[in-house]
């Protein structure tokens, strides 16, 4: 038989079953069909002597919703499924959106949490971020998670932080409806910094009154500034009690949001950090230090541009990614970057993983990495044919070489932060290759929109 695409001589490594071996893989029709150590015949043919051969990466966190060029620096770094809406900002109509993936034509998958903190809150007229919704602005908004989770939404997402007069009232209303899908909430939680602690506190009450599966967002970017022993304190304690609660991180001690949002109404007290420790990320004014009278400017003006915070300590990063129910994240295509502009973590996060973190600091076994940007967050969204390298299961695959994998990408003020990694050679996306001896195929738009199953939850 000849296959559609054959992947030859590789080290298979597939972190559901604990894998790591050699042999080749076949595909057909967008699905893994063969995997042996027997000669078989592809029209395509890969040789990935010395290379690993893994399921494609999952981003359970990102912020892609649909836009080309961020799609194409994800894809780049082996992400072969994009999960947005995340932070509380996505689109309102689900179906609509995840119809409109293969129109768009992608290079990788999309699936979509429904956000809560910007956009239910403006359908529904909470227009007022410092203040609770009604009663019914609470019911209405629970309509629309209803109706999106029934259109295929892997879940809820807060971004409580840029609704801080949310009250806890209509945060657990919508959280119990997830609950009764037994889908995740995911939390950009209400508080960072020195009042993080708090805030993770308040995730884990969430996960104890509503019985939710709660996915506690990009830990490093909310307690990375000296909060992160403490903070994971409050997150090993609901892990060791067995509560139904993961959390992701990035891999970047600087984080980056929207110079308007509410993040920064009182930023210099909680960072004690100066104007020129931020960075424009995007738009025109891309790779600039701000100044007060730029950084006051354009947060009136356009306050949709990302700003870049050097805020962080790069050592508290570790300490988050070795917890056994962390994920890797990137957050990335914050403020949806064009060529030039942008965060490293577009481009850098997962060659940063597999590069500094496994191969040059040894802080987690390669095995271990490739779990927690595959597997994990594959089980933890209910993508039952995503993340294994299994006959049967989708064709999204990795190939890179462990000894070489690094990340290029810098901050824009002293770089270029889309630039593509290196060792990172061939990706697959549904059984087509869309990266071929490391360079992107141009035209190559094999991603579809996922959609999750909602049914009452029965434990």
């Amino acid at each position: 038989m000849i296959y559609d695409l054959v992947i030859q001589n590789g080290r298979l490594m597939d972190p559901d079953r604990n894998l790591d071996t050699w042999g080749n893989v076949a595909v057909s029709d967008g699905k893994i069909k063969r995997i042996t150590r027997e000669s078989i015949q592809g029209r395509t043919t890969i040789d990935a002597r010395g290379n690993v051969v893994c399921p494609g990466f999952i981003d359970i966190h990102a912020h892609v919703d649909g836009n080309l060029y961020p799609a194409q620096c994800m894809v780049r770094q082996g992400v072969t499924t994009t999960v947005g809406g995340n932070c509380g900002l996505s689109p309102l109509a689900i179906g609509a959106f995840l119809d409109s993936v293969e129109v768009n034509e992608l290079p990788l998958n999309s699936a979509t949490f429904i956000g809560h903190s910007f956009s239910m809150r403006e359908a529904a007229g909470a227009t007022d971020r410092y203040q609770p919704a009604t009663r019914e602005q609470i019911e209405a908004m629970k309509g629309m998670l209803h109706k999106a989770l029934e259109e295929g939404a892997v879940g809820l997402s807060l971004g409580l932080e840029y609704s801080p007069g949310a009250s806890q009232e209509e945060v657990l209303e919508l959280a119990r409806v997830c609950a009764l899908y037994g889908k995740p909430v995911a939390i950009h939680t209400r508080y960072d910094s020195w009042r993080g602690v708090e805030g993770f506190a308040e995730a884990v009450r969430i996960c104890e009154e509503t019985g939710v599966p709660v996915q506690v967002s990009h830990v490093a970017y909310m307690v990375g500034m000296g909060q992160m022993t403490a903070a994971l304190s409050i997150l090993d304690d609901a892990h060791n009690r067995h509560l139904d609660l993961t959390a992701d991180s990035g891999v970047y001690s600087a984080f980056a949001t929207f110079v308007g949002s509410a993040v920064f109404d009182d930023w210099p007290g909680k960072y004690g950090c100066r104007h020129e420790d931020m960075v424009v990320a995007t738009g025109p004014h891309s790779g600039q230090r701000f100044t007060g009278e730029m950084f006051d400017r354009l947060r009136r003006q356009t306050p949709d541009i990302a700003v870049i915070a050097f805020v962080g300590k790069e050592s508290e990063i570790g300490e988050a990614l070795v917890r056994p129910y962390m994920m890797v994240s990137t957050d990335g295509a914050v403020g949806n970057p064009s060529p030039g502009t942008g965060h490293p973590q577009d481009a850098g996060t997962y060659p940063r993983l597999l590069g500094n973190y496994v191969r040059e600091t040894g802080l987690l076994s390669l095995l271990d990495a490739l779990r927690k940007i595959t597997i994990m967050p594959a089980d933890r969204l209910g993508l039952k044919h995503k993340g294994r390298l299994a006959v049967g299961c989708d064709a999204d695959i990795v190939v890179f070489d462990p000894k070489s994998v690094r990340d290029l990408a810098e901050y824009p003020v002293s770089g270029k932060p889309d630039a593509p990694p290196e060792g990172i050679s061939h990706v697959v996306v549904n059984g087509k290759p869309v990266v071929m001896d490391g360079h992107p195929l141009e035209g190559r738009a094999p991603g579809r929109g996922i959609r999750v199953t909602s049914e009452v939850w029965e434990g």
